[in-house]
């Protein structure tokens, strides 16, 4: 049954150029938020695998110690996991995150933005976020794509695009 589960699924992917898939997730204080409520603002939409990790944590940190310079620019950083509103609320709080952390707990962001993959670790074999960025620009399209990002490293990628 695994076996065909894994053959069996189908990887979406996303251009540059495309619009982005609009959402309606909660964030961490349990509020709706929808992407199109952000038209007009370019978005760092960044996907990553769970709260409170030490790689997601590092990443999360560099989003919030350059959110003044990213603001300066009109440019929002949301946030997705498929953690709950009470994990997002913890590490928001714990880490002073000052940008949207939202809830794909169904998963269905992460699948449509194809991000949602089979993924290994020291042997096991499993479904996850794969950590991925969207640079989305003012009218909804997608401008750049990372994929398999390295936490410590992806705010100057970002940067080097944005600039």
């Amino acid at each position: 049954m695994v076996e065909k589960k894994w053959k069996d699924f189908e990887m979406i992917k996303l251009k540059i150029g495309d619009k982005a898939p609009d959402f309606e997730l909660l964030d961490q204080e349990n509020k709706k938020i929808k992407l199109s409520d952000f038209k007009g603002k370019k978005i760092i939409l960044y996907f990553y695998p769970r709260d409170d990790t030490p790689g997601c944590t590092i990443e999360a940190c560099s989003f919030r110690d350059n959110i003044k310079k990213l603001k300066d620019k009109n440019i929002e950083v949301i946030g997705i996991s498929n953690d709950n509103q009470i994990s997002h609320e913890k590490f928001s709080k714990k880490f002073s995150l000052s940008f949207k952390l939202l809830c794909d707990t169904d998963k269905k962001i992460s699948k449509a933005y194809g991000v949602y993959e089979k993924k290994n670790f020291m042997g096991r074999k499993y479904m996850g976020i794969t950590r991925s960025t969207f640079i989305i620009d003012e009218n909804g399209k997608i401008q750049k794509i990372f994929y398999k990002v390295s936490p410590g490293k992806h705010i100057n990628e970002i940067f080097e695009v944005i600039m």
